[in-house]
């Protein structure tokens, strides 16, 4: 070993021994001490310019990124547009413990050790960097964190890491830090095993857990290989880390309403954190009809201050932890790793705007299009093909970059969930049945997070299409190792426990045939904000057609305007009618049907087969309501 960066206790951190043994046979090893040490390897020590992240394949040298040195940080572009979106089915679980989720053996046909074996030999023969990074917040649950050991040249994936998660300088690191976990990044397997493809391995150890990320994109493991870490402690330890953005909404009469919102990877959870976009004349475009040509707005000055409290990871106590109520949340992360696509122009969102073009220090940008010196643009998307932007532009936000963040713990009153829709006609229906606002009954609210669509043409997820596809229990399950049972009842004895939590579902890109984008959760957000948790009058709320969508609003009045009635009960729209709603009603049935009949199980908990049952036996808004 050549160098070990001035640490020479390294053997004093708590490591394994497998990861003791990589160190001390590797090639040369680095352990950073700061961010900017971290934000200098990405550039392979070359103050301005383009960096070419690449590793020698078959005797070949293969190019994987294009790092490029910019104004406000760095960007960070891959060369095989498949690289630029996590893959769906990427994760595998190479070890022997309980899970329902697709093991090693059974896609590969063969045990994982060898190939674990090759990567530590691997990284053996590199020029290594390793870094310690939280796993959750420093003042939750325990003090638990990871190592990550990674090539030297892959300097942008350690920063992204470090970002996220939180970067733990060894020199200062707690006294009862504990390495839980552990991530090698050994980027040439991609080629030389698995075909080109994003492959990423969960292995359970005893007190341990391994993480093996065969691809750079740090999407399924530098972030959701984390997500899956986090996962496995909760089932152990009874608690979920939910898949959910988290605000606390000030209003213009200084009350203040917390709302979570959840669901799969494109439904919305970044975008609830961010201010309504406006339109030139600063109205806000409540949707476009393609079909009539016409624009529906609505005048709208003041909007609620927002107070950022967690973008997708959200740490809670353990189910059996007594409550007040409200359900009580805190960020899993340290920095956000939000997704731009929406915005494809100057003056779409001045406030992240600001953030990024003047940061309060460097920043890493994906899939982001910018020349070397130049200021990385958030809505310069780089194209995947001619005239074909790429549909997940990220930039990974440091929250405490972040104005007005919640750092305390916050007590949900509000959980959303949120749901991508396509157009719905009667011509072609589809489940894009969903009014701008729906409330749910407890019970209908936990059948939801069961199913967790993935929805219409996510544009997280390499592949997806506007098939309705569930993402799995929680809208978490991709990353998660355990079995589905556990994550169901998890979230079932969670929502016993805190039962003063109202639910809402809320759709985005369309209501009906009506293109809005986010519109309806950021109007939404507002209306119940002013509302808080007061009851409804009598009449203001009717059940929905669709049993499935709870309740529909009659009416919804924000400032002084009204929501048109046919943006609330989408049958009432000319292009869809009772029979169009109808059909695309039964989609959404068959769709829940399906996925239910999965999560049937022996040990799920009383309450959730009974809920299950219901759904099954076509049961009535009234009665979800009765059970819960």
């Amino acid at each position: 070993m050549q160098s070990i960066n001035f640490i020479e206790s390294w053997q004093d951190l708590g490591l394994p021994a497998q990861v003791k043994e990589i160190i001390a046979g590797a090639k040369s090893v680095l352990f950073p001490t700061s961010r900017q040490e971290i934000f200098d390897l990405a550039m392979g020590g070359k103050k301005q310019g383009t960096y070419d992240v690449s590793y020698p394949v078959d005797g070949k040298e293969v190019l994987e990124v294009v790092v490029t040195k910019v104004r406000n940080g760095l960007t960070v572009n891959y060369v095989d547009p498949y690289l630029r979106r996590r893959d769906p089915d990427c994760s595998f679980v190479a070890d022997s413990r309980d899970t329902d989720r697709v093991t090693y053996e059974s896609r590969f046909g063969g045990s994982f050790e060898p190939v674990r074996g090759e990567t530590f030999e691997w990284l053996k023969g590199q020029d290594l960097v390793v870094t310690l990074f939280n796993l959750g917040s420093m003042d939750t649950k325990a003090n638990r964190g990871g190592v990550l050991l990674a090539p030297k040249n892959a300097g942008f994936f350690i920063g992204g890491l470090a970002d996220l998660q939180g970067f733990v300088n060894p020199l200062e690191m707690p006294a009862d830090f504990e390495i839980s976990s552990a991530i090698y990044l050994a980027p040439p397997f991609r080629h030389t095993h698995y075909n080109g493809r994003q492959v990423v391995v969960h292995n359970r150890l005893e007190h341990f857990h391994e993480v093996f990320s065969y691809n750079l994109y740090p999407g399924p493991s530098a972030k959701k290989g984390v997500y899956g870490i986090l996962l496995n402690i909760g089932e152990a330890e009874n608690w979920p880390t939910l898949h959910a953005s988290t605000v606390q909404v000030e209003t213009p009469y200084d009350n203040i309403t917390t709302i979570m919102h959840e669901g799969a990877s494109g439904g919305g959870k970044s975008e609830m954190l961010e201010y309504p976009h406006r339109e030139p004349n600063g109205r806000l475009l409540l949707g476009h009809n393609p079909i009539s040509g016409e624009d529906r707005t609505l005048a709208f000055t003041q909007s609620c201050k927002l107070y950022p409290v967690t973008d997708d990871m959200a740490l809670t106590n353990p189910v059996d932890t007594p409550t007040n109520g409200f359900l009580e949340v805190r960020d899993a992360e340290q920095a956000w790793f939000l997704r731009v696509n929406h915005i494809d122009r100057y003056g779409t969102d001045p406030h992240l705007e600001k953030q990024t073009v003047h940061p309060k220090a460097p920043l890493i940008f994906l899939n982001i299009d910018a020349a070397p010196d130049a200021t990385a643009l958030i809505w310069d998307h780089i194209e995947d093909a001619p005239g074909k932007p790429c549909p997940n532009p990220r930039v990974i936000m440091p929250r405490s970059f972040m104005p007005g963040v919640v750092n305390d713990p916050a007590e949900v009153m509000i959980r959303s969930f949120g749901v991508r829709t396509p157009p719905c006609t009667r011509e072609n229906p589809t489940y894009g049945i969903i009014g701008y606002l729906h409330i749910l009954p407890p019970a209908l609210a936990w059948l939801w997070r069961l199913v967790a669509p993935r929805g219409h043409g996510n544009p997280s997820i390499s592949g997806a299409d506007s098939g309705l596809v569930s993402e799995g229990v929680g809208s978490y399950w991709p990353f998660a190792t355990g079995r589905v049972v556990d994550q169901a009842n998890l979230l079932l004895r969670q929502m016993v426990q805190t039962p003063k939590v109202r639910y809402v579902l809320i759709p985005n890109q369309h209501v009906g045939c009506w293109q809005t984008g986010f519109m309806p959760q950021w109007i939404s957000r507002e209306y119940l904000a002013r509302r808080g948790t007061a009851s409804f009058r009598s009449g203001q709320l009717v059940e929905s057609r669709c049993s499935l969508l709870g309740y529909s609003l009659d009416s919804m009045q924000v400032e002084g305007q009204h929501i048109p009635r046919w943006m609330l009960q989408v049958q009432l729209q000319r292009e869809i009618g009772t029979d169009g709603y109808d059909r695309g009603s039964k989609i959404l049935y068959d769709f829940f049907y399906r996925e239910l009949k999965k999560i049937m199980h022996s040990e799920l908990d009383q309450l959730g087969k009974d809920i299950i049952a219901c759904c099954l036996d076509d049961g009535g808004v009234d009665d979800y309501v009765k059970m819960m």
